[in-house]
């Protein structure tokens, strides 16, 4: 695994509002609803509620990441049972009373989760073409001028004679379509800054791994393009994003897909501006 942490990041989050880095994540969060990013990344408060498909997304992220860490340290890739091992450990460190289920449950999750691992381990993704150097590798480092460092968290990174793949990883009730992959490609763009560093003499490859929650899930395989012009314009919107939050603009939106399952909604309703 390569070292890719600089000196003095900190490990533990730091303080409610004492942030000295921005993410991807935080950045479409407060794309999403400006007051929900005050909740979480400024106020600190406790989000008293986390819905179950996240949990479960971040369950089979770390069976993946077992996968590739085995391969990582003895090119053998790791059994079923072993995958599910790991997909259960996370559930069992997760405080179940604070989930939010809705028609699913522990029990279909879990045979939904062995389907789509079961995909994952005959996907071309699951046998990477060349050297993996990192998994869940975290970079940072000063991206766009004016804002703090940013965060990233790779997925999969592998290199080729030629070139740096750069992987991440997302779950998805249906499959993703061309404009979908184009639509979130922002996030890889950014961390193509991050990693263009790393290998500046090999080619840059983007791409999403998406694996459905399907009853016969699919792994299909986005390519994003390393457009200068589409970089440029994604670190404009961060910029933006970045000044409004330094302005403290904070407000409510409401809607159907920001309101159902926010941990917020009490203090929301509260909120008088």
């Amino acid at each position: 695994m390569i070292s890719s942490l600089q000196p003095g990041l900190r490990l533990d989050p730091p303080p409610p509002g004492e942030r000295d880095y921005i993410s991807y994540s935080a950045i479409t969060s407060y794309q999403s609803c400006p007051l929900r990013y005050y909740f979480r990344y400024i106020a600190g408060l406790p989000e008293r509620t986390v819905g179950a498909s996240l949990v479960f997304g971040s369950a089979i992220h770390r069976s993946v990441e077992h996968h590739f860490n085995e391969l990582l340290a003895s090119d053998e890739p790791p059994t079923m049972e072993a995958l599910l091992g790991e997909y259960d450990r996370h559930w069992q460190e997760t405080d179940v009373s604070v989930v939010k289920f809705g028609k699913e449950d522990r029990d279909s999750l879990g045979t939904l989760a062995q389907r789509m691992l079961a995909a994952f381990q005959t996907s071309t993704l699951a046998k990477p073409e060349g050297h993996i150097i990192g998994v869940e590798e975290q970079l940072r480092g000063p991206v766009i001028a004016g804002c703090p460092d940013l965060l990233g968290r790779i997925d999969l990174l592998v290199a080729t004679r030629d070139e740096l793949i750069v992987t991440d990883l997302k779950t998805s009730r249906s499959r993703w379509s061309a404009e979908q992959a184009c639509d979130q490609a922002g996030q890889l763009l950014l961390y193509s800054e991050l990693v263009r560093p790393l290998a500046p003499r090999k080619k840059l490859r983007l791409r999403f791994a998406v694996v459905t929650k399907a009853q016969k899930p699919s792994v299909d395989l986005h390519e994003v393009a390393a457009d200068a012009k589409q970089v440029r314009r994604t670190k404009r919107i961060v910029e933006q994003v970045w000044r409004a939050i330094e302005s403290r603009v904070f407000y409510p939106a409401p809607s159907p897909m920001n309101c159902t399952g926010c941990p917020f909604r009490k203090p929301c309703r509260d909120w008088t501006g």
